[in-house]
């Protein structure tokens, strides 16, 4: 059937929900389309830090600075924060980088509830989406926005739009991509709201589908058994945060290396795997069919810093390695 294009647009009132930098993109963007914004929805404040000082989340800040409405409930099924949510009377709502929704929530508004997700669903679902992607040497990623349903990620797509995962690419900067052309995708999806255009498709299910779990230390700690390709991944795929992590060991010394900027160089040599090497002013790391060369990285308890500036003070041994 033609759609009638002659259709008076819906009349959104809508309920934000995000909590870091990723979603403030988003946030902005419905903001400066003139949308009507009724609450915006974000983490409690949390200390951190050393000195423990209460922070604000990202979308709290812009919230504030835009003086939109804003709740920060500890529980999303508490009945005082339900009434509240309901008494902002929206018929849509937008979830960034926010937590799991209880059923009670995302099925309040009338247009439904839809999500940002940084990856081209089904594949990546969970909340690691953009590491996982690199880590797993993809060469290309995207952006999907779909209605929320019972599971995580599982619900019927509205819009998905792909981009190329650069050879040097890592977290921080397809983070950075991702969040810019996932704000434009939200738009989109709220202009096809907004003009009841949409068709959502359900997603498709296959025993191949790749996850995107939550990382920990123990996720980003390097094997440096693994292939000379998969160890650069791992490494970039983690940087710059959670940032992936070695021992190094030197003498009777162990200590936590971080490593934030590496290169990858193909070359046979009879070195053991894990051997530190220090030439012309160069460190890198012996790897099955060449090397891990570092250029940023961030010894225990001091500041992340160029290789290059560390060397000037930085004294190993012969026997120095990591493992």
């Amino acid at each position: 059937m033609p759609i009638n294009s002659t259709k008076e647009k819906r009349n959104l009132r809508i309920v934000f929900m995000g909590t870091p930098d990723f979603a403030v993109k988003s946030l902005d963007a419905l903001y400066e389309a003139g949308y009507n914004i009724v609450g915006v929805i974000t983490a409690p404040d949390r200390p951190a830090g050393r000195g423990r000082k209460v922070q604000y989340s990202a979308v709290k800040k812009y919230a504030l600075g835009k003086d939109l409405r804003l709740l920060q409930p500890t529980n999303l099924k508490d009945v005082d924060f339900l009434n509240e949510l309901k008494g902002l009377q929206a018929n849509l709502q937008v979830v960034v980088a926010f937590r799991m929704l209880p059923k009670v929530v995302w099925q309040l508004p009338e247009f439904g509830t839809f999500n940002l997700h940084a990856s081209l669903l089904p594949d990546y679902r969970g909340a690691a989406p953009i590491n996982w992607a690199i880590i797993n040497g993809e060469q290309e990623t995207g952006v999907t926005t779909f209605f929320i349903d019972e599971k995580i990620d599982t619900g019927q797509i509205i819009l998905q739009e792909k981009t190329v995962i650069g050879s040097e690419e890592t977290a921080g900067s397809l983070h950075d991509k991702l969040m810019h052309q996932g704000a434009a995708l939200v738009i989109q999806t709220l202009q096809l709201i907004e003009e009841d255009r949409v068709r959502a498709i359900s997603q498709k299910e296959a025993s191949t589908v790749k996850s995107a779990p939550k990382l920990f230390k123990e996720t980003c700690q390097i094997d440096w058994n693994q292939s000379l390709d998969t160890i650069y991944n791992h490494i970039r795929g983690l940087s710059p945060y959670p940032t992936a992590w070695t021992y190094l060991y030197d003498e009777d010394q162990k200590q936590i290396l971080k490593l934030y900027e590496v290169r990858k160089e193909l070359e046979p040599h009879t070195y053991k795997v894990g051997q530190v090497i220090v030439a012309k002013k160069m460190l890198k790391i012996a790897v099955h069919q060449g090397y891990i060369v570092l250029e940023k990285i961030q010894l225990e308890g001091k500041k992340a810093m160029p290789v290059k500036e560390l060397l000037n003070g930085l004294r190993l041994s012969e026997k120095a390695n990591v493992r």
